[in-house]
């Protein structure tokens, strides 16, 4: 498998012939509206979406946010043939974009199955103020099993996950810990939570996503660095821009 980091919640994954971006987020630095207010990106992607190169299909958590979806990303979705996320998003978004309800699966290539499994955005209560969100799993015969928890602030969750799939080989795991003043509570794992999250799923590798780029994050690469520390090279933690592989 090997996953190449774009930046924010935006990374390329390849497992069995296919090739997947999550959450697609290309546009540059500035503050982004959101209501009546808005999210301030700090740092651009590092990988330029002319270099990106074609992907079998996208595996959006959620439309509704910009720091998930942006303007570019979304002028991109047009160009991929197969879009998997929340029937919120199939409704709002249409053209290529298709629902993949909690524990229901499709199959791509020669045989990678995405199965979409629950996330929730924040606190218990919160649903109707952050909107619909789901995670993935990936497997396949003869493939790892990934888990990609979009943007899930719930142990609850996985632990719900773990207990339908099992053990993963990998957790991408979005964390960050980020708050705003919609709600009372983090919207994303902390960097503790995250630990907590890969010991519940057994993970052989974790791989954080979506921690730092944006101002709304109370957490980042340090903290998830020093809440990893007793993980040794199960962490893998890459710079933005850089591909990793795992064996």
């Amino acid at each position: 498998m090997e996953i190449r980091y774009v930046g924010g919640p935006t990374a390329v994954l390849e497992l069995g012939g296919v090739r997947l971006l999550t959450d697609p987020t290309f546009d540059a630095p500035g503050d982004y509206p959101i209501g009546n207010r808005a999210l301030t990106k700090t740092a651009g992607p590092a990988v330029e979406l002319s270099s990106l190169g074609p992907v079998d299909a996208v595996l959006l958590s959620h439309d509704q946010h910009p720091d998930n979806l942006d303007k570019t990303g979304r002028e991109y979705l047009a160009s991929v043939p197969l879009i998997l996320s929340t029937q919120s998003a199939a409704t709002r978004l249409g053209g290529s974009v298709r629902a993949l309800p909690n524990w229901t699966s499709v199959t791509l290539g020669d045989g990678l199955t995405v199965t979409g499994v629950p996330a929730q955005h924040g606190p218990d209560g919160t649903e109707h103020l952050v909107g619909e969100v789901t995670g993935f799993v990936l497997s396949g015969e003869g493939l790892p099993t990934v888990y990609v928890s979009g943007d899930n602030a719930s142990l609850d969750v996985v632990r719900e996950v773990a207990g339908r799939v099992g053990p993963v080989d990998v957790a991408l795991l979005f964390a960050g810990g980020a708050r705003t003043p919609l709600v009372d509570g983090f919207l994303t794992l902390s960097s503790d939570d995250a630990v907590t999250a890969a010991e519940i799923l057994g993970a052989r590798y974790v791989v954080p996503l979506h921690f730092e780029h944006w101002a709304h994050f109370t957490q980042g690469r340090e903290t998830v660095e020093k809440a990893f520390a007793g993980f040794g090279d199960r962490l893998r933690l890459p710079a933005p821009g850089e591909t990793i592989r795992l064996p």
